[in-house]
């Protein structure tokens, strides 16, 4: 188990630290429906990378990717060997699409339409921006073949996928319990949250981007010359 933790930990962290979740889930909670909204968007988030997590390690332990004494299956390193190199093409590009000094990047338009979401439409909404949006699916998947190539038995990759959704949740789960319990404070607090994930953005991105991406490529190259 401690083995499907350890590679999974990195994915995990990198959506984590997302901005773009962490960013609506707390513009959901600053609406007037933002109790209703906010639950739901944080169970929608939840549900979809449960989802998209543990259909990942089913079929990859299925497609027998821990290998043998040797290692893991080659095919696997393979798959890690191109997400990594997607990582770093994302990060690079992430970079180079920053706004410019002076410019401020334009709002989706979710951002726009947020006052008027339903729960349903909250709960879309995270499903979106946790298996739809490439930089996140691409750190899930990446994650869950992880969980699914580590020597770790079953319930050890159970017991990691369940670990790698709630700390790749937290972007979600820590800004819903600091406004359930957090009271007249709370609102302070996630909007000082709110503007600085907002401003470093790029930064956070392209630099996480980029460590996992020489991370995979790094642990790729070793296991296919090893």
């Amino acid at each position: 188990m401690g083995d499907a933790i350890g590679q999974m930990l990195a994915s995990a962290v990198g959506i984590a630290i997302s901005p773009l979740p962490l960013i609506a889930v707390i513009l959901i909670l600053a609406t007037p429906k933002g109790r209703g909204n906010g639950i739901a968007f944080t169970a929608g988030w939840l549900v979809s990378l449960g989802v998209l997590v543990t259909a990942v390690v089913l079929v990859g332990s299925g497609g027998d990717a821990s290998g043998d004494d040797d290692g893991p299956a080659s095919w696997t390193l393979w798959l890690k060997l191109g997400l990594g190199l997607l990582f770093l093409l994302m990060g690079g590009k992430q970079w180079k699409d920053r706004p410019r000094e002076g410019h401020v990047a334009e709002q989706p338009g979710w951002m726009k339409a947020i006052d008027t979401f339903t729960p349903g439409k909250s709960a879309g909404l995270a499903a979106a921006l946790a298996v739809a949006n490439p930089k996140n699916l691409v750190l899930a998947v990446g994650g869950a073949v992880s969980i699914a190539a580590s020597t770790a038995s079953t319930g050890g990759k159970a017991a990691a996928a369940v670990l790698m959704v709630l700390i790749a949740s937290l972007c979600t789960l820590l800004p819903l319990g600091l406004y359930l319990l957090g009271g007249r404070k709370s609102a302070k607090v996630l909007g000082e949250w709110k503007a600085w994930m907002a401003a470093h953005n790029t930064a956070i991105m392209t630099t996480v981007l980029l460590i996992l991406g020489a991370k995979y490529v790094g642990d790729a190259i070793s296991g296919l010359t090893g």
